[in-house]
């Protein structure tokens, strides 16, 4: 049996992302090297961690880049900071609005191809 493709990046994180390609690429990478090595017992928890993880990175980098603009004191600079820190806040949220609460589409996936994950 044939291996299936790596799992895809859940859509609400692509719509939310879509000014961040980098990011989606980012987030590609990830489910892409998860399924190198896939947890078995649990495969749809493994492709979150490894998609939380990024999102957790995405954050912290935006931060930085909030803080960085902070220092220049650029009003533009920082106001831009500020609207991707907040975006890659509710990327990573799995509340009402966040990245994380739609991933019917990962499940799915993993439902599909689950006697490859054996």
């Amino acid at each position: 049996m044939p291996s299936p493709p790596p799992p895809p990046v859940p859509q609400k994180l692509r719509e939310m992302l879509e000014d961040y390609p980098e990011h989606i690429e980012r987030l590609k990478e990830a489910l892409d090297e998860y399924a190198k090595k896939i947890f078995h017992l649990m495969p749809f928890d493994g492709a979150i961690w490894a998609i939380e993880g990024r999102l957790e990175t995405f954050y912290s980098e935006a931060r930085a880049e909030l803080q960085a603009a902070e220092a220049s004191g650029d009003v533009t600079a920082i106001e831009l900071a500020k609207a991707k820190k907040l975006l890659m806040g509710r990327a990573r949220s799995k509340s009402t609005g966040g990245g994380m609460l739609d991933l019917d589409g990962l499940w799915n996936y993993f439902e599909t191809n689950k006697y490859a994950f054996r």
